[in-house]
């Protein structure tokens, strides 16, 4: 088995397959990436079991074959390589030579047969998505999701497809995002929780792509398409938590503010808050904001008045700012619109511009009890 390969363009392929790769295997043979050689096309895999990835390069070749490769090493040999042509040639010690510009290079391989083979999925419904938005969705929403091993339905993304749009929800109990786009549609309505760990993949490889991406599913797998390249993965098991039931649905009390002003104010604020709650508190009243903290133990203390549009009664609300910060860092808007009940009644975050057509997202954070 021969064949010819750009050393940058399978450096690039590779480095995207190996964010698959766990760090630690329970089976030796998953530290390696598959080779699959037909015709001129060298399929590539990556596995750990739970998450399979596959892209499909052109070479120079007239041979078919299989073998597995540590990725370790073969990463590692690439990246110092300037662009060239390489020739990768199987030889009968079970060793592949690997021929540059400047020298030869041997190591050993596995036989491709004893990598695991990617699930196939029975009769898949079928969505077809942009890349980029995608991946927006994917990261208007991971970074809610939580990390309980106890709770695994709730460390994924919900995915809720139907013909009136898409909707992507993530929450960790604390906080909550829902991202729906009404400008795509699904043919048919279907619900499955996607692990953490493709999705990031995903919005690494997506970001740019602009090119449509098939989506299959059944209730166990899902299999995204696109470009080159496949990517299959077990879904999460189990039901997500009715998540509408949590979002208050009478808010009177609305604040209109600037998003960055408001940010960096939580920022600045929130460091002299106190280390373990992060608490900071909101006192609003007429077109003013007070946004304060306070760490008792170090007497460390700060406030600040900004001016907001307000239309409500006066009321004062305690937040986590890490929460706050990490959901206001994840709108592109202007201006953004915080809408509340009462103060132990979670505050709906919604961006006021900034949003595509179709595109709809609502951020729920849950308030912390004020020390009086």
């Amino acid at each position: 088995m021969k064949f010819i390969v750009s050393s940058t363009y399978l450096l690039k392929q590779l480095q995207v397959l190996g964010g698959v790769i766990n760090n630690s295997n329970t089976l030796p043979i998953l530290d390696n990436f598959l080779f699959e050689l037909k015709d001129s096309k060298l399929t590539v895999s990556a596995s750990d079991l739970e998450t399979t990835m596959a892209s499909t390069l052109d070479v120079e070749s007239d041979e078919d074959g299989s073998i597995a490769l540590p990725a370790r090493l073969l990463l590692d040999t690439l990246k110092t390589f300037p662009e060239q042509p390489l020739t990768f040639v199987v030889e009968d010690n079970n060793t592949v030579e690997i021929s540059s510009n400047h020298g030869k290079y041997a190591l050993a391989y596995a036989d491709g047969n004893e990598f695991p083979k990617a699930v196939e999925l029975d009769n898949p419904s079928t969505t077809t998505i942009a890349g980029d938005i995608l991946a927006t969705a994917i990261s208007k929403t991971i970074f809610a999701a939580g990390n309980d091993d106890l709770r695994p339905v709730m460390s994924g993304v919900f995915f809720q497809f139907s013909t009136e749009g898409l909707t992507f929800v993530a929450t960790d109990a604390h906080k909550l995002v829902k991202y729906t786009r009404e400008d795509v549609k699904a043919d048919q309505v279907a619900e499955f929780i996607m692990p953490k760990k493709p999705l990031n993949l995903l919005k690494g490889i997506l970001a740019t792509s602009d090119d449509a991406l098939t989506i299959e599913y059944n209730n166990s797998n899902a299999k995204f398409i696109f470009d080159n390249s496949v990517l299959v993965c077990r879904l999460i098991d189990g039901k997500y938590p009715n998540y509408e039931a949590v979002i208050p649905k009478e808010n009177p009390n609305k604040l209109t503010i600037d998003r960055t002003q408001f940010l960096n104010s939580v920022r600045r604020v929130s460091i002299f808050s106190n280390k373990t709650t992060h608490q900071i508190r909101l006192k609003i009243a007429g077109s003013e904001l007070n946004i304060s903290a306070e760490d008792i133990d170090y007497s460390n203390k700060a406030e600040e008045r900004l001016t907001c549009d307000y239309q409500g009664d006066d009321m004062q609300i305690g937040f986590n700012s890490r929460f706050l910060t990490e959901m206001l860092n994840n709108l592109n808007a202007d201006e953004v619109q915080l809408e509340m009940s009462l103060p132990n009644r979670a505050g709906i975050l919604t961006p006021i511009d900034g949003l595509d057509e179709g595109e709809q997202v609502t951020m729920l954070v849950m308030p912390v009890m004020l020390n009086s």
